[in-house]
């Protein structure tokens, strides 16, 4: 089964939904093409708001439903699957760093709340983390979504690659100071889970914090299938998802785990 996978390396302007709108209505109007192929595109972590989290009561978005509306709209003009891009959501147990997953009729199928939250941009002081991971089909595809830091955590993208994920799907708002931890970590994710991994990350300068683009599609033995510069841009690839089956069947990682040894020392 093949796949058209995308990324829209954006910038985010802090606190401004409307021109961040009109700027994922640009690039997408600028690079969509007709396809047979099922298509998904990735934008960036709280493309809506960015990291205003100072003023989230004013700006949270209740439970992300303006952002599925918008991106649904999208959806159905262009037949494309959103996956990721992340928005400032307020729900019932408080605010969440939620991605979203649209198909292309336009409906939320699925949705992800960041489990991990950073204390360096201390999200764990307004944010309340997500408890489950997300997994959902993509025309068949079996596919997952996280976000930007939850990538440190390798024990974490493993429960989605046991439970049979063949293309993860990221959204990120990582520094330009730490990018060569972003493309480590995101090669490593890929080799050993034995997927493909497609991730957005933002560009472009908020105060002192400078974002470095460097979006990133890998295939399932860690191959770099594209790479982002530092400024906005948009990239697309097919992937063959066969390469996945090719990739675990040739070396048997999964079979040859021994987790009656690793016990509790992963708690």
């Amino acid at each position: 089964m093949k796949l058209r996978v995308g990324v829209l390396q954006l910038d985010v302007a802090l606190g401004d939904r409307e021109k961040n709108r009109k700027n994922v209505e640009k690039w997408m109007a600028s690079v969509s093409v007709p396809s047979d192929i099922p298509t998904a595109v990735v934008i960036p972590e709280i493309w809506d708001v960015g990291y205003a989290l100072d003023r989230a009561a004013e700006l949270a978005d209740p439970e992300g439903k303006g952002a599925a509306e918008f991106l649904g709209r999208l959806a159905k003009q262009y037949g494309v699957w959103f996956v990721g891009g992340s928005v400032l959501a307020s729900t019932g147990s408080g605010y969440a760093n939620r991605a979203q997953v649209i198909n292309p009729r336009g409906e939320l199928v699925a949705y992800y709340d960041k489990v991990h939250l950073i204390r360096l941009m201390e999200e764990e002081k307004y944010f309340t983390g997500g408890r489950k991971e997300c997994l959902f089909s993509l025309e068949g595809a079996k596919a997952g979504c996280v976000i930007c830091y939850d990538i440190r955590f390798c024990e974490w993208l493993r429960t989605y690659a046991l439970q049979g994920t063949e293309v993860l799907f990221v959204s990120a708002e990582w520094p330009s100071s730490r990018a060569d931890h972003w493309k480590t970590l995101l090669r490593a994710r890929a080799i050993e889970n034995q997927m493909y991994v497609v991730a957005c990350n933002r560009c472009g300068i908020t105060g002192d914090a400078h974002f470095g683009g460097g979006s990133m599609i890998l295939g399932p033995k860690g191959e770099i299938l594209f790479e982002g510069g530092e400024g906005e841009e948009a990239g697309f690839v097919t992937i063959d998802l066969d390469e996945v089956t090719k990739t675990r069947d040739f070396l048997t990682v999964f079979n040859d785990r021994v987790p009656e040894i690793y016990g509790t020392h992963l708690r």
